[in-house]
């Protein structure tokens, strides 16, 4: 099934805001799967059950944020890896820094090699209604 997307017209991240705006592709979601819903679908590809899959979800949901807050990266093989990243104000100098200047925690994913091929070779079409006002 192919990725759909729509067009919207936007300025350049980071560009003068004067600047002239272009058309750029917006990924459309098309619903949502749930933990459960993958559960269903591994155990239909598998000889492993629902519940057991849940199980180590659940696992799984539990020790990635406990591996990543003890400051490891977390590489689950072909699937990617996960990593801590830091957002906040700058300082003056390495003496003048306080932690209360980092002001966000997140969490960054990059694809393995498979999925991001995966992700590459995915198909295309464009979505019947663009964000844009006279759209051609």
């Amino acid at each position: 099934m192919p990725i759909e997307y729509t067009l919207v017209e936007r300025g350049k991240p980071g560009a003068v805001a004067s600047a002239p705006k272009k058309i750029y592709a917006n990924a459309k979601s098309s619903g949502e799967t749930t933990v459960r819903d993958l559960a269903e679908r591994i155990s239909e590809i598998s000889t492993v059950s629902t519940v057991d899959v849940m199980a180590v979800l659940e696992a799984l949901f539990q020790t990635v944020p406990r591996e990543l807050t003890s400051g490891r990266i977390v590489r689950m093989g072909e699937f990617g890896s996960f990593r801590v990243t830091l957002r906040g104000e700058g300082a003056e100098s390495v003496k003048a820094f306080d932690a209360s200047l980092i002001t966000d925690v997140n969490v960054s994913f990059s694809p393995g090699r498979l999925f991001d091929q995966a992700m590459q070779g995915a198909q295309l079409r464009r979505a019947e209604a663009d964000k844009i006002s006279g759209a051609k």
